[in-house]
């Protein structure tokens, strides 16, 4: 098994054009900024999954779009459809659109921040895993992504990666700071990779840090093993399978990372390879020395950094007012995945909205309009329901659409998940921990020879029911 801690140089995020070798076929990334897109557009990816997937659509946690199995799709004729449907504006910058943003914020300038990146060549280099974050103001994306502007009164704070390093700009300099940070992460990227492949001891470079607090949220928790229904041993590939044209065989990487597991920093690696940082917090003493580069090349100073709490995030789930006095209504994806009935159930709305908890608003919306939404989608099959068993819950794709995966954790899922109140829970076939939630959470981890649960509550338990029970325990902390 390769360790954890090391991981190959090259950043091999599936996308469009880039796809995947899943062990159930080549997996298609459709990148969705903001999680922002219409009925119309919905259906136009429905129609692929339908044609050459497995028909169904899963969501992200980052709001973005997935088809799996396309073992007999045209990798061009995909792509050519994506962009007749908008939603490949970009072959250059299609890895790197990636933006996650506050589903129920109006105003929020999502295509113009898109636009913006894709007409700078150099923000082409950017790893596919680098994320941009526009929080409405309640702090329920900013603190996940690289680089965030999250509104405070007249101003609007730049926060990198989850720490606030005191830059302010007003509202009409957001998408010249954002850009600006990207590349400042690109140029301390390139200052400390320099600086280790000449001195490997050497600090990392120039740039004046500034003081940074540690969040005790990150500490890892303690863990207990506990058996699996699903049984030891890893799925296997296919023996002697090449992927098809156009699909990246990632069987060989160990670089699907997620904000659950402490990233590698930029330098050497225990076999003697160098990494090159994907993300903020990769680099050393990153958010502070990327946020000093971002200032100067902004002309501004840093102040003080602010105490900005970090909210209890609770999925959009039912009818919620907006400010305008519309309403949208809030639904679940149940593990994030979209089947024929809800696909066509959702497109028909005018415009919609997916969440990073993998789920799904529908904005702007009258009360009596509401009503009827609200019927059609709980008839198909989603969760509009605040006391639903699916608040909270997530896992990765786990057997068999993952050869990494360790058991079917959708299913296990399934069998153990009772109560839908307090922490985030995910659930997660191998130790990569793909697609896990950036706040406080708890980890359900397959083994091989069961789950083990972190949490400071943890205990031994001896079957998935029992292991439903433990976790509901530790949500409640």
């Amino acid at each position: 098994m390769p360790n954890p801690s090391v991981r190959a140089d090259a950043d091999a995020c599936p996308g469009a054009l880039r796809l995947h070798a899943a062990a159930d076929g080549p997996l298609a990334r459709v990148r969705v900024p903001g999680g922002r897109m219409t009925g119309a557009q919905l259906a136009a990816v429905h129609e692929l999954a339908a044609r050459w997937g497995d028909g169904h659509v899963e969501l992200t946690s980052r709001a973005n779009l997935q088809l799996r199995a396309l073992g007999k799709a045209p990798v061009d004729e995909l792509a050519a459809r994506l962009r007749a449907a908008g939603l490949l504006p970009s072959e250059t910058h299609e890895l790197v659109r990636n933006t996650a943003a506050s589903p129920l914020a109006g105003g929020l300038p999502v295509g113009a921040l898109d636009r913006a990146l894709c007409a700078d060549p150099s923000l082409a280099e950017l790893p596919g895993r680098f994320l941009f974050a526009l929080d409405g103001g309640e702090g329920d994306v900013a603190f996940g992504a690289d680089v965030a502007a999250l509104p405070l009164g007249d101003e609007v704070a730049i926060i990198f990666a989850g720490v606030d390093a005191g830059l302010r700009v007003p509202p009409a300099e957001v998408i010249p700071a954002l850009l600006a940070a990207a590349h400042a992460f690109l140029e301390e990227r390139a200052a400390q990779t320099s600086a280790t492949a000449t001195t490997p001891h050497a600090p990392p470079a120039t740039a004046e840090p500034t003081a940074t607090r540690r969040d005790a949220s990150a500490d890892p928790p303690r863990s207990v093993p506990v058996p699996s229904s699903a049984g030891p041993g890893a799925a296997a590939g296919v023996p002697g399978a090449r992927p098809a044209p156009g699909v990246v065989d990632h069987s060989t990487s160990v670089g699907a990372r997620s904000d659950g597991i402490p990233a590698p920093r930029a330098g050497d690696s225990a076999d003697g390879r160098q990494r090159v940082a994907w993300r903020v917090r990769e680099l050393a003493d990153g958010p502070a020395r990327v946020a000093a580069r971002t200032a100067a090349t902004l002309g501004r100073t840093l102040g003080e950094p602010a105490e900005l709490p970090r909210p209890v995030l609770r999925e959009p789930i039912g009818v919620v007012a907006q400010v305008d006095g519309t309403v949208a209504v809030g639904a679940l994806v149940p593990l994030g995945r979209l089947n024929d009935v809800q696909l066509k159930v959702l497109e028909a709305a005018e415009s919609l909205i997916f969440t990073p908890w993998r789920g799904v608003v529908l904005p702007g919306l009258t009360p009596q309009a509401a009503g009827s939404w609200l019927a059609a989608l709980a008839g198909a099959g989603l969760e509009v329901e605040a006391g639903s068993r699916w608040v909270g819950v997530t896992a990765c794709a786990g057997r068999p659409g993952c050869a990494k995966s360790l058991a079917d954790v959708r299913a296990d899922a399934d069998a153990a998940t009772v109560a839908g109140q307090g922490l985030p829970v995910h659930w997660v076939g191998c130790a990569r921990g793909c697609g896990s939630p950036a706040g406080p959470h708890v980890r359900v981890e397959a083994t091989g020879a069961g789950y083990e649960v972190r949490s400071p509550y943890a205990c031994g338990v001896t079957s998935v029911g029992e292991v439903g029970a433990l976790v509901g325990t530790a949500r409640k902390g």
